[in-house]
Formats: C-alpha cells, structure tokens, sequence
C-alpha cells in the first residue's frame, strides 16, 4: 500500500497542472519533515532557507528532509539558499522602543550599547564613512525617517528625525541615497556560502546586488568548489535597477525582492520597475521570482485580502516565473493553507490565453545561436499544431531555459539524468522534469520519452508533440534538431 500511495502521489505531481512554481520559505512553523512534505503536496516547488536566520545545523536538518523526500517520493524538490549579505541595524534600545517625534535629534554611534535618545548602537561599521549630510536613512521599513545633520566620518553620526513615533530595537536601517562601501558578501555571507558549497543546494540567493560585478565574485567562489549550483540576484537597491541589464545578463536568475526595494526606491516606482524587470529577464530566457508580501496577511488570517490576490496574478500575468512566500510559511498560522490558496490563484490564471505565446522573439542576443533557434521554432509549431507537449533532452538546462522563455501553452517536459539539474528546473515556468539517460537512437529516444509521458498522464495516443534534442545522442551536444510527431 505504501509503495502504491507513493507512486500515485509522484504521478500525481508529475502532471501538476499550474506553470508558475512556487517558493516557500523554511522556518519554525514548517521545517519538520512531516510539514515540509505537507508544503510539497500543497504544491511547492522550491524550498528557500534564509540564512538571516537559523544556525547551519537547522539548515542542514531541512536539507536532509528535502532530500529524503525527494527520494521517497521521486520528487525533484529544489533548495535555494539564501544569503543574508550586508544587513544594516540598530541595536538593542531601552525598553525596546524609544518614543521620537518630528524635529528629534538622533546619535548612531560604533560602540555597542543599549540605545537611547542619546545614544544608539549602528550595526553597519562603515556607516560614519558612507553617509553624507542630507542624506536619507530609512529604519523599520521606512516607518521612522531620518535626515544625516552631521558625520564625524569615523564612528558618529547626528540625525534629525523627520518622520515616526517610535524607534525599536534591531530594526533594519536603509540608505536609499548613500553609496555603500560594504560588498555584497559580508563576513557572514562566506561564512554561510562555504556551509551551502558542501552541500546538494540548487540555487544560490545574493542578497543587496549593486552591479553586475558582485554577481561575478560570488560565480568565482562557486566554481572555485566546483559545485552546480546557479545563482540568484536580488534586486534590493535603486543601484541594481541602474545596472539591471547587465546584472540579468551576469546572473542565472533575478529575485525581485519588493520588502528593501520598495523602501529605498520612491514607492510609485516600484509597480513599473517590477515589471521592466520580469520582462526583461522573460528576453533573456533567465527565471525570475516576485517575492514579498505576496500573500502576508495569511500569516495569521484563513484567506488573503482582495489586493493580495490581484497581486498574485498580476506576477503571473507580467511573466514571473515563480512567485514567492517568506513569513506566510516560515512563521505563519496556515503554511499549507497559504500554498494551496495561491496554488489555486496561479491555476485560475492560467486558464487566460494572455500569458501563453507572449514573446515571439528571437533570442535577446543579435545573433541567435543553432539551438536558441530551435527552441524558439519548437514553440512556434506547438503553438501552430496545438501540441500537447514540447520534449527536451537536457544535460545542463539550457533548453528548458530556452523554451520556457517563450511561455509556450504546451506542456514542457524535460528529461535529463541527472536529479540535480532535475531540481534546478523547478524553478523555471512550465517545466515538468523527469528522470531519464538516453543511451539509444533518435528514435528510441523519442519512442520512450513518449511512453513514460503517457504513463504520467501528460500525453494520450494521436497527440502531437514536438521533440527537440541533440544529436549525435552520445556527444551530449547542444539541442540541433526538432522532430514533430503523433505519440503512438
């Protein structure tokens, strides 16, 4: 019985209906196996571990889960990692909040302390240094704004109080109009990073990306261990949208992270610039994650506001391909409530032709490689013979890159031998990825592609599909060649 229930549940998953993945954050309210399997069913598709938080022994703990579920249940779960990169606060302050008012004047000092209106301890060591006079400072999502009076450039800065009521211990400290010193992989970051290298994680989240160089050390450091695992920008800071293409072009995928971007960007700007970034990175054939408050009054409430579900399907709509959850799982009352619900948002979405088809484009590059052309003519027949289902045969993703750029209406079904690049894709729209090494002819190839799709119930006798693929099978090459044909 147990062996049946287990191969229902993973025929069950391998034909999940809904394109756009989602991410759910792993914390106290669903890091046991039990819960994580829960989210699993519930429908998601990455597990993120925010390294803001935790010790690596919890981390550990949750990959270990995540694993053993993926092997009991042939599922191919992924794990993002999270880094928290330079994260700015204040300190500890007197009875846990000092009452301010308009017009207050404020010291941030080096020296560790407990804060009062006198004196309050900067997490930041470079802040004296960064800061110039007139310049802005957000704390607690911008519910306190702060003007810089005056800079020793050492270790103590005065601030008038221009905005709030009250400042709290630890809150984080934005600086929308200050060029930060720090790089983007703090202390902790590597810290953290070596920890993730020694283990099986799929994605790697860069936390407060400046420029398209902060993508490169982090790579360099990657492959310095060898290990696969793609990288992550998040978009946090008005500097990244500056340097937005060449970020997207350096990076495997983008975090739209609205929490940090929407407190040092002027708030009107952020509905555009999300959607500026979700299409250009749809043009590059790179996966892209809206995430924060997607769904957060469901962090204690049954169902989410009317806002939260139009914002939801707004993300689809644009071309995210994964929307994501943070307190709503890690903290929240209803983990698996909250899955479900947006689950049956994106399903309900889905059901419009306006998010199919929608970049008939050429690759984003000027000149268009063999296998981009083929991905993008494998969607175009699909989309013309109303195919039931585009097949690639991948050894490093890229084709499931490719075609899922596209936003083909077909189902997009990948094979590959290896799990790890199995997990990868659960990121990227549309793909249903299977377990599968070709060692045969083209034609073999196909006949049993088709087989194992109909034992999945994605495919019945007499539909069509389009098989892309390389050939000579063996040399593992980039996809080269197409075939259209009707599953036997």
């Amino acid at each position: 019985m147990v062996v049946f229930l287990r191969k229902y549940f993973f025929m069950i998953q391998g034909v999940k209906p809904q394109k756009t993945k989602i991410v759910a954050t792993v914390g106290p309210a669903c890091n046991s196996y039990e819960q994580l399997l829960a989210l699993a069913q519930a429908g998601v598709d990455v597990f993120r571990l925010n390294f803001s938080h935790g010790t690596h022994e919890q981390h550990l703990d949750v990959m270990q889960h995540i694993q053993r579920i993926r092997a009991e249940y042939s599922l191919h779960c992924s794990i993002l990692a999270d880094l928290q990169g330079p994260k700015l606060r204040v300190g500890e302050v007197e009875n846990n909040g000092i009452e301010i008012q308009k017009g207050d004047v404020l010291t941030f000092v080096q020296d560790k302390c407990v804060g009062t209106k006198e004196r309050i301890y900067m997490s930041y060591e470079y802040f004296a240094q960064d800061v110039k006079v007139g310049e802005r400072v957000m704390v607690d999502d911008g519910n306190v704004v702060l003007k810089v009076l005056e800079t020793n450039g050492v270790d103590r800065v005065r601030l008038e109080v221009l905005f709030g009521s009250v400042l709290r211990s630890k809150k984080g400290v934005n600086l929308p109009d200050t060029v930060v010193s720090q790089p983007s992989l703090t202390d902790k970051d590597i810290e953290d990073l070596n920890f993730v290298l020694g283990h099986d994680v799929n994605w790697i989240a860069l936390s407060f990306v400046r420029k398209a160089t902060d993508i490169d050390d982090l790579r360099r450091r990657i492959n310095e261990r060898g290990h696969p695992a793609l990288i992550i920008a998040k978009i946090e800071k008005p500097e990244a949208v500056l340097d937005i293409e060449n970020i997207v072009r350096a990076t495997d995928a983008v975090m739209v992270a609205r929490g940090d971007l929407g407190v040092e960007m002027p708030i009107e700007h952020l509905p555009m610039t999300q959607k500026r970034i979700v299409t250009l990175c749809n043009l590059n054939a790179k996966p892209v994650i809206v995430a924060t408050q997607m769904m957060e009054s469901m962090i204690h409430n049954p169902s989410p506001t009317r806002a939260e579900t139009t914002d939801v399907a707004n993300a689809v709509i644009d071309g995210a391909d994964a929307v994501m959850l943070s307190g709503e799982t890690a903290a929240g009352d209803h983990p698996v409530l909250v899955v479900e619900t947006m689950n049956r948002i994106v399903a309900e979405v889905e059901k419009s032709d306006l998010i199919y088809n929608k970049s008939p484009k050429s690759a984003a590059n000027n000149r268009p490689s063999l296998s981009d052309s083929v991905c993008r003519s494998s969607v175009e027949i699909a989309a013309v013979l109303d195919a039931k289902a585009i097949v690639g045969i991948t050894v490093s993703g890229y084709t499931a890159f490719q075609v899922s750029s596209f936003r083909p209406k077909a189902d997009i079904c990948i094979f590959s031998p290896y799990p790890h690049i199995l997990a990868t894709l659960s990121l990227v729209w549309g793909v249903r990825a299977f377990l599968y090494e070709a060692d045969g002819s083209t034609d073999e190839t196909v006949e049993q592609t088709h087989q194992i799709l109909k034992e999945f119930h994605v495919v019945k006798e007499g539909d069509v599909v389009v098989n892309t693929g390389a050939m000579p099978i063996k040399a593992k090459l980039r996809t080269n060649m197409m075939r259209v044909g009707h599953v036997r």
